[in-house]
This record gives structure tokens, sequence and C-alpha cells, in this order.
């Protein structure tokens, strides 16, 4: 079965752990690891298993507006901030709505700030939203990897993320042998 991983990244730590969810994935599946720039919607056609990331931008997913601020943010002096180098384009939400209809099974994660997720807010939810109007099937609740306030992302999060897309692997394999 093929797997597609795509990702919408500000400052990288959503891309490391998309690289690290296809890297769990591929023990189960052929995948196709994409920041969502480049991902076109005959690669969401074609695979069994869709995986979609995002940065948690104002309680919910990034919009023009916040990728913007995001973008300006990174280039004031002493930032500390590197825009991820596909950063410039569109987003997540825009690109769901482009893909048409899906077959198949989808999964969502985010990153977003550690806390409580009432407080920090979850993109993962509304690509989930997405992906079930769609039509995809969802094999997991949506998953959120944790950053610091210093914008890195947590001890073992990158481990925790190859754990969670060997996890989906295996419930997609399992899904389709009993279907």
């Amino acid at each position: 079965m093929r797997a597609l991983v795509v990702y919408e990244s500000m400052y990288g730590n959503t891309h490391a752990v998309a690289i690290d969810i296809a890297a769990g994935l591929s023990a189960t599946h052929e995948v196709t690891l994409v920041p969502v720039t480049r991902a076109i919607p005959e690669l969401a056609a074609a695979a069994g298993l869709l995986v979609v990331g995002a940065p948690t931008h104002l309680h919910g997913m990034s919009s023009a507006a916040s990728r913007r601020s995001a973008a300006q943010t990174a280039g004031k002096q002493g930032s500390g901030l590197t825009m991820d180098p596909d950063a410039d384009g569109p987003g997540v939400r825009g690109w769901l709505a482009g893909i048409g209809e899906g077959q198949g099974f989808a999964a969502a994660f985010d990153t977003r700030l550690s806390g409580i997720p009432a407080l920090t807010g979850r993109a993962s939810r509304g690509i989930s939203a997405l992906l079930k109007r769609r039509g995809y099937r969802l094999l997991a609740a949506p998953e959120s990897f944790l950053v610091s306030k210093q914008n890195t992302l947590l001890d073992g999060e990158t481990a925790r993320a190859r754990s969670w897309g060997a996890l989906l692997g295996e419930e997609a394999r399992s899904e389709v042998v009993h279907a």
C-alpha cells in the first residue's frame, strides 16, 4: 500500500516530525513525503493512506495571515528562528480543499506548544475534520507533537513520531487485510 505524508512547516519542527512519521510507516508502506507546497492532488489520489500535518497557529490550522506573521517573526533580528525551505506558499487548509474526494485511510497530526490543548489549540483537529469531509476514513485520533517555548521539539517527540507512524502503518495494513 502507498502512503503519502504531507506536511506544512514554518520553522522545521513539523517537517522533522513528518520525516519520522514517514520512517515509521516505511516498514509497511511505500512512502512519499512531500511539503504541502509540492503535494499535487494526484499523489493523494494514488495513496491508500494519507497522513497530513501542520503547525498549530492561533489555536488551529494556519491561515495566510498567520503564515505571514510567522515569516515576519523569523525575520526579526535575534529571533533565532529559521524558516523551513518549503514554508512559502499555501497551507494545509487550502490544499485539503482542492484534493477531491478521498477513498482511503487518513490520519492527522500537528505540532503545538506543550500545554493543555484547550489553551494551546490543535491544528490536527481541523485537519481531521477536513479529511473526514473529503471522505477519508480516519485510522487514529488527531495526534500532537510538542514544541518548547524556545521552538524546539521536546525530548522524545521524534521517537514518538516514528512509533506513531509505525502504528498507523500496522493499523492500515490490518484494516486492508480484514476488509
